[in-house]
């Protein structure tokens, strides 16, 4: 069990819009806590300016996939130094990391090499818990939420593609560990911590 060899390490947590990741990564975060391990939960994009004028530009328009894949290689350029001063601190990081610019812009039609080498400066994850769920599902929960991004990323066909993309990196990484999140949250949180 990952667990067991718990140090200061990045854990990302992944997965399509409408998947639980934001929720299943602040419940990792309060049930790392309880245990008392510290732990810096953050996401991207960022709050800083990069990231902040991401999400800006994500609600106006669709983004051609490389100006997109860009943008949040420069944003991720300050979560890494933030996440490398954290993980230096003794700190777990928990966060949604830059597996999401690979399954989102190749899904997109950006080359997955391309897109390695503009994130060549990110560290991998010591693990990395993808949440796998249909695309209809996904939607479902979105529901009538506003997101952040715009409607391109809501619809089934894209989510679909993006879902197949974070499976074949799951194939090929060997700190990914897919986690069915079709179930309840307090069923996939039991399977993230059990």
């Amino acid at each position: 069990m990952w667990l067991q060899k718990l140090k200061p390490m990045l854990i990302a947590l992944e997965g399509i819009d409408g998947s639980g990741k934001s929720t299943q990564a602040r419940l990792l975060a309060r049930w790392l806590q309880s245990r008392g391990v510290r732990v810096h939960l953050t996401s991207e994009p960022t709050q800083g300016e990069i990231g902040r004028l991401l999400r800006r530009m994500l609600r106006r328009a669709e983004l051609l996939g490389r100006t997109e894949a860009l943008l949040f290689a420069a944003d991720r350029s300050e979560h890494v130094r933030e996440i490398q001063e954290v993980l230096a601190s003794g700190s777990v990081v928990v966060t949604e990391y830059v597996y999401s610019s690979f399954a989102y812009q190749s899904a997109s039609g950006v080359e997955l090499e391309w897109l390695r080498a503009v994130n060549s400066f990110a560290p991998d994850a010591e693990l990395v818990l993808c949440l796998d769920l249909p695309a209809s599902l996904a939607l479902a929960r979105i529901g009538g939420q506003r997101r952040l991004t715009g409607e391109h990323y809501e619809r089934e066909g894209f989510l679909e593609r993006v879902r197949r993309a974070y499976l074949e990196l799951a194939e090929h990484y060997e700190n990914f560990e897919v986690v069915d999140a079709t179930r309840s949250i307090r069923e996939v949180h039991a399977d993230i911590v059990g």
